[in-house]
């Protein structure tokens, strides 16, 4: 296994097609950056496109730890395609949370558009569309859903999310084993 770090294109094309000497290519980055590798490759590439990762805060999760947790899913480093585009929230928790969210996330930069139910409990969110349920933003921009149960999380990461890295933040272990098996 060797991590080549140039960024240069031309590098990079050359690198792809060493038949003989490269077993396998797995390109890290953008969107534009794998299908350029797919397209120019002579070798095997495992590759995926988008990064469309939610986090789910269950009803049972530690508010504190989630609210960390959260903050660095998507703020750390916002423009890789593991960072969280899509929050979704237990209804049963989302008064607790949101409000510490929003005012974190306003002091950080991070603009939040939310479904009707997250916009009734932080107004100043802006709407959320159907597009921003599938939308990898690479950027500090953040989808917020209020769901009614662990359900109905999954329900939605399987129809939106790209099965790329998607995560539960919950104390319940039935949860945590219902989520891991079904997402």
């Amino acid at each position: 296994i060797q991590i080549i770090e140039t960024t240069d294109h031309e590098a990079v094309r050359e690198l792809v097609q060493l038949e003989g000497k490269v077993d396998l290519i797995i390109p890290r980055g953008g969107e534009a950056l794998i299908k350029a590798v797919s397209e120019q490759a002579r070798v095997p590439v495992i590759k995926h496109y988008k990064g469309v990762c939610h986090v789910y805060v269950d009803e049972s999760a530690n508010m504190e730890m989630a609210l960390k947790v959260v903050e660095n899913a998507k703020c750390q480093r916002p423009g890789v395609c593991n960072a969280m585009e899509t929050l979704l929230i237990h209804e049963k928790v989302a008064f607790e949370f949101l409000p510490k969210l929003s005012t974190r996330f306003r002091e950080i930069g991070v603009e939040l558009k939310g479904d009707s139910a997250a916009m009734s409990i932080v107004p100043e969110m802006k709407q959320a569309t159907e597009d921003d349920w599938y939308a990898e933003y690479l950027d500090l921009i953040l989808a917020v859903r209020v769901v009614p149960s662990a359900k109905a999380a999954i329900e939605h990461i399987n129809k939106y999310g790209s099965r790329h890295s998607d995560a539960i933040i919950a104390e319940s272990e039935n949860v945590q084993k219902i989520f891991l098996r079904e997402v």
